[in-house]
């Protein structure tokens, strides 16, 4: 049997479920969980049928493992806020679809296969890939919102840290009204005295979390506490809140850069050429 028929079959799939979540994070800022556990559930589906026909359960347990591991990584990352929950779940799909690395003959495609799994090799494509576009977001939201106009003095200390600290700050966050907020939205230190606050939050035990103020005229704040943002519940809470006058009617949340197209380049790119770290180090020994 040609398994590179079903590989290629998997490797479409994979691309147009990223392309999908990549038009869903860009145009609403959040990718659906049907998108990612479809894959999920496609990957783990379609990694069955190769270990049927194989007989070879290598297939359905490298998927496992990948699922596991790959999962394990992002979700820690995810609390370290470098991504969001739909990101860390879309990982987690092409897992279970591509657990390993492979070649297809009939198409030329011989990539540079890395030691880890091939979902590592998506992670690290993804992360490096991203950086210009990071960089491309950030200059045009200071443009957009002409922060050096606002802060004329940032322009001639440029690279002071503080300056670009300031920069960063004033560009990444917006003030919106709580009635337009939206399930995802990461939201920034939000001041309060109301006890009764606090206990609807907690109970809600969302992504919201409460601190302690060390503010003299406040005694708590609420946050996000990772990229993940607020959950439909927290976000109807807020509107109810904000309605009935218990918090103000303007919130300031962070401007979320959409990863999954440098998750769909990354993809790419571990397809055709592989993981970019071993490609780089494959060509450093070589100059050696």
């Amino acid at each position: 049997m040609n398994y590179g028929l079903i590989f290629l079959f998997q490797i479409i799939i994979t691309i147009l479920f990223c392309i999908l979540a990549t038009i869903f994070d860009v145009r609403k800022g959040i990718v659906p969980n049907w998108l990612t556990y479809s894959l999920l559930f496609f990957g783990l589906i379609s990694n069955v049928v190769l270990a049927w026909f194989s007989s070879n359960v290598k297939f359905i347990l490298s998927s496992i493992i990948s699922i596991s591991i790959t999962y394990t990584i992002t979700y820690l990352m995810w609390q370290l806020n470098i991504w969001g929950g739909g990101d860390v779940k879309l990982f987690t799909g092409i897992a279970s679809v591509i657990p390993f690395g492979f070649n297809i003959g009939f198409l030329n495609i011989f990539p540079q296969l890395s030691i880890y799994p091939f979902s590592f090799s998506v992670v690290i494509n993804s992360v490096l890939v991203s950086f210009p576009f990071l960089l491309v977001f950030v200059l045009y939201l200071v443009v957009k919102n002409n922060a050096f106009k606002k802060n004329s003095d940032l322009l001639f200390n440029v690279f002071n840290l503080a300056s670009v600290k300031i920069l960063i700050e004033s560009t990444l966050n917006r003030l919106i009204y709580v009635k337009d907020i939206k399930e995802g939205a990461i939201v920034n230190k939000y001041y309060f005295n109301n006890d009764y606050i606090c206990e609807l939050i907690m109970e809600i035990d969302g992504n919201l979390k409460i601190y302690r103020s060390d503010d003299e005229d406040y005694r708590f704040y609420f946050k996000s506490q990772s990229a993940g943002g607020i959950t439909a519940k927290e976000m109807y809470l807020l509107k109810i809140l904000s309605d009935q006058g218990f918090i103000s009617d303007q919130i300031s949340v962070k401007i979320s850069f959409p990863f999954t197209p440098s998750i769909l380049l990354g993809l790419m790119i571990a397809i055709f050429y592989g993981d970019i770290i071993m490609l780089f180090t494959k060509n450093v020994f070589l100059v050696i």
